[in-house]
């Protein structure tokens, strides 16, 4: 499909971030190690994962949970919920929205996340439990703490949060079509929706089931295991974390006295097939020039590119050549970056940290560049090495899932939407 935006009258923004990633817990951190492209890849350290192929992650090391996140959720939850409810947290904080802005109309709120594999750590601990005991060491929480819309509901239950809820489980694209799917409710009348989505899957049944994609790069050197767009491609690194934003209808966010820090501006989106990269090329292209259709965007507006970057030569190969298909001979000089290759692809949570890169990136004029990658060998303008200033009002976000998902998304600065 591709995507369609609300009327102009109700314009979708931006106004609070919030992030958890391996290169900093909060946007501010996270902005000074990414635009430093600062890489954090290094070995996965975590219990039971010591004898596995994969041997190089993102962790997120700087986060204790129960700082940020009441016992009693904690408990009930697994750790990508816990990623997601402190980034909620900080988004919230970010735009300056608390109960009393919505305690009298709850029903204006919603929450939207993306999610690619749900509770892993929490289904092994209870799993262990039912086969190294007995049912009786199951704790009653396992029936939900694993479910994919796990987040989605305890944001909502622990903000108040009664608008329209839901949960995106379309491929690691699904991050953005989070994004969508917010849009799409604030243009039926909803005031602000939390959105985004965090991972966690770096615990030892998690990494198992990730050891059957072919794609998984098992090198062993944090600093060549992630190597897109270079004749070192080898796959990529898996990373846990994501990030959470608050986006509103501009009018009612202009109201309550809050700054508008981005336009969520047109969305596309497409599906090729599982690990098809090749017949990707003309998926994404088409995603592509869905979003700028919805955007109203030339493609010449483009300023910069935050791209997928799997790590693989078919893929990255397609990705490039898709960028020139959407926009012509712009997509040629246009400024291409992939931050993800200094922290890891966070599935569905990496596009989400994507978007409030490029939100970061437009609001400091500022391109970061992608760690750990030399020598490029496609015909696309990689920014390597160091940050590239840059007048940016227009960014293009872009994500692929391993099971054939495409998407886009145009995001602005709210001057560049009018």
């Amino acid at each position: 499909m591709s995507g369609s935006r609300p009327a102009r009258t109700r314009r979708t923004v931006v106004t609070g971030l919030g992030v958890i990633a391996p290169n900093g817990v909060g946007a501010d951190v996270f902005w000074k190690a990414t635009q430093e492209g600062i890489s954090v890849l290094d070995r996965i350290t975590r219990e039971g994962c010591e004898k596995l192929p994969l041997k190089v992650g993102g962790e997120v090391r700087d986060l204790e949970p129960s700082s940020l996140v009441e016992q009693r959720f904690l408990v009930q939850t697994d750790r990508f919920t816990h990623f997601a409810m402190a980034a909620a947290d900080l988004a919230l904080a970010d735009a300056r929205l608390g109960r009393a802005d919505y305690e009298g109309s709850p029903f204006e709120v919603g929450v939207v996340t993306a999610a690619g594999s749900g509770g892993g750590e929490f289904g092994q601990r209870e799993l262990q439990a039912l086969w190294g005991k007995s049912p009786r060491f199951v704790g009653p929480y396992q029936s939900i703490a694993w479910f994919y819309a796990a987040s989605t509901g305890q944001i909502s239950i622990r903000g108040g949060f009664k608008g329209p809820c839901g949960v995106v489980c379309s491929d690691e694209a699904g991050g953005l079509d989070a994004f969508a799917h917010a849009a799409g409710a604030i243009g039926r009348g909803t005031d602000a929706v939390v959105v985004g989505s965090a991972e966690a899957p770096l615990a030892p049944y998690s990494v198992v089931c990730q050891l059957g994609y072919e794609d998984l790069s098992t090198c062993d050197d944090p600093a060549r295991a992630y190597r897109p767009f270079t004749s070192d491609a080898r796959g990529f690194v898996p990373a846990e974390g994501g990030a959470m934003l608050v986006v509103e209808e501009e009018n009612a966010a202009l109201r309550r006295g809050a700054r508008p820090r981005a336009l969520i501006a047109g969305h596309g989106a497409t599906f090729t097939g599982p690990s098809r990269w090749p017949e990707s090329r003309q998926g994404l292209a088409r995603a592509i020039t869905g979003a700028l259709a919805a955007a109203g965007c030339a493609p010449e507006e483009i300023d910069v590119v935050f791209a997928d970057a799997l790590g693989v030569p078919a893929a990255d190969r397609a990705e490039a050549l898709a960028i020139g298909d959407a926009l012509g001979r712009h997509g040629r000089s246009v400024p291409v970056t992939a931050p993800k290759t200094g922290i890891g692809r966070a599935y569905c949570g990496g596009p989400v940290l994507d978007v409030a890169a490029a939100v970061l990136a437009m609001e400091h004029g500022l391109v970061p560049p992608t760690p750990n990658v030399f020598d490029i060998c496609h015909d696309i303008d990689l920014v390597t090495g160091a940050a590239r200033r840059a007048s940016l009002r227009t960014a293009l976000v872009l994500s692929r899932g391993l099971m054939g998902s495409n998407a886009a998304l145009v995001v602005r600065t709210a001057e560049a939407g009018q």
